[in-house]
């Protein structure tokens, strides 16, 4: 059975190699193995021992309620990787004393689920706890299987998962569940680990005694991106290559740096993030900002052509007349990009996204075009006067279609004074920001001109 933690009906090694006799592999069985990364040695065996999440662990807080009284139903963890949703469940499952069985979604399927709900319904007195890793991965129907025996109580459910579960979780199970978001580890927080697993005798590193200043700690869990995993698993890594030495440098430090990969993942959470963050950069006037969200998506991999399209539109949406030229040179970063190409291409999208972002910023045309929109719901639509209606054909002739228009260029700056909506209205309101000011100042003066050409029209 792939993946599973899983009840033994005869004494046999469970998966972590202890014996088992006809019951599931609690936590507290899983005693960690010389042979086990150092990340799963030291996962917290409390909730005194984890870190980083302290708006989860704090006395008083929910969770540790939920926990210390033994009444929850089923849980969600939402967090990016390494920040401690496995160890959560873990140490529920040992502070409870429940049964804990363990799958992975990318390997699990229907058939084995199924049979692990069969078991946990006749086995009620064991409280079985399923803790299902990479959530997101089951698919619809997968978790739809899970329901009824949420409902019924049959399992206790934790669900981890890297995506936003708005997304990736039924509505139905997501109701069923309570849903605690976890955070990336602060540096701070993974060096203390790191500290902690050099020190540690029985878990950790302690036997090879290995020596490593506080800064370099630091350094190593600054390079992690709050992944704890990813840090530990480094820190084992550097000390089973110290090849005699009984000391971590900067030194050793150098060949990890140069491999580093940001976390970022196309199409998911972090994508849709950093693009935000991007555009809300550029919106706000700060180069520096959309500057840095620019080379982080360009390093985690993102499509330039992406890129260049949300300039594209952020010329129209957030500039639009204070700056006439965001528009065409957007356009323009956009096709250089399709005929440059990467690695070249940066260098356009960087010149399109500190103009956007230091550009003077207008709204306006999203507003008007918002407010006609809104008119044309919430009033009937107005028929073209007759007078600006098309006069081709004999037809459209006799019917009147263009008769008494004015034509704009024979009078004063083309402003004839006649009305282009039988009900006129006021949908465009210009900014007084950048260029778009003087735009303000000619419509100022055009109203003044219709008025004038009313007033002789009437006398």
């Amino acid at each position: 059975m792939l993946g599973v933690l899983l009840m033994a009906e005869t004494d046999q090694p469970d998966f972590f190699g202890n014996q088992t006799a006809g019951r599931a592999a609690t936590a507290s069985d899983a005693a960690p193995g010389a042979h086990q990364p150092l990340a799963a040695r030291m996962r917290p065996r409390s909730l005194d021992e984890i870190v980083g999440q302290e708006q989860l662990t704090a006395p008083g807080s929910l969770l540790a309620q939920l926990i210390s009284t033994d009444r929850f139903g089923s849980l969600l963890f939402y967090g990016p990787p390494g920040c401690g949703k496995t160890s959560f469940a873990e140490v529920i499952a040992r502070e409870t004393g429940s049964r804990f069985v363990r799958i992975n979604a990318v390997m699990s399927n229907v058939a084995e689920l199924r049979e692990i709900l069969g078991v946990a319904r006749k086995m009620p007195e064991s409280r079985t706890l399923l803790f299902i890793d990479e959530l997101h991965r089951f698919n619809k129907s997968q978790q739809d299987l899970l329901l009824p025996d949420v409902e019924e109580g049959s399992v206790r459910l934790i669900g981890a998962t890297t995506h936003n579960p708005g997304f990736y979780v039924n509505p139905p199970l997501l109701s069923r569940s309570h849903l605690f978001r976890l955070e990336p580890l602060s540096t701070e927080a993974v060096a203390t680990v790191l500290r902690r697993a050099l020190d540690d005798d029985e878990r950790g590193l302690g036997e090879r005694k290995i020596k490593a200043d506080d800064a370099v700690l630091t350094d190593l869990a600054m390079l992690c991106d709050g992944d704890l995993r990813r840090a530990l698993n480094a820190l084992e890594v550097v000390a089973l290559s110290l090849d005699g030495k009984t000391e971590i440098t900067a030194t050793e430090l150098e060949s990890f740096a140069r491999e580093r990969r940001i976390r970022y993942d196309a199409n998911e959470d972090e994508h849709y993030d950093t693009i935000s963050a991007f555009i809300k950069s550029c919106r706000g006037g700060d180069p520096d900002a959309a500057m840095y969200w620019l080379a982080k998506m360009l390093a985690g991999g993102e499509d330039p052509r992406f890129i260049a399209r949300r300039l594209v539109i952020l010329a129209s949406e957030d500039i639009g007349l204070a700056d006439p030229f965001a528009l065409p040179l957007a356009v323009a970063a956009h096709q250089a990009a399709e005929f440059v190409g990467l690695p070249e291409a940066e260098l356009t999208l960087a010149h399109a996204t500190l103009h956007i972002a230091c550009a003077p910023k207008s709204n306006s045309a999203t507003m008007a075009l918002a407010a006609a929109k809104q008119a044309l719901k919430n009033v009937p639509v107005q028929p073209v006067p007759m007078h600006l209606r098309d006069k081709g054909g004999q037809a459209s002739k006799r019917a009147g279609h263009g008769k008494g228009y004015n034509y704009s260029h024979s009078f004063p700056e083309g402003i004839s004074g006649q009305n282009y909506l039988e009900e006129p209205l006021k949908l465009y309101e210009p900014s007084s920001h950048g260029l778009e000011a003087r735009v303000a100042d000619r419509l100022a003066r055009w109203r003044e001109l219709r008025k004038s050409a009313r007033v002789g029209e009437s006398t």
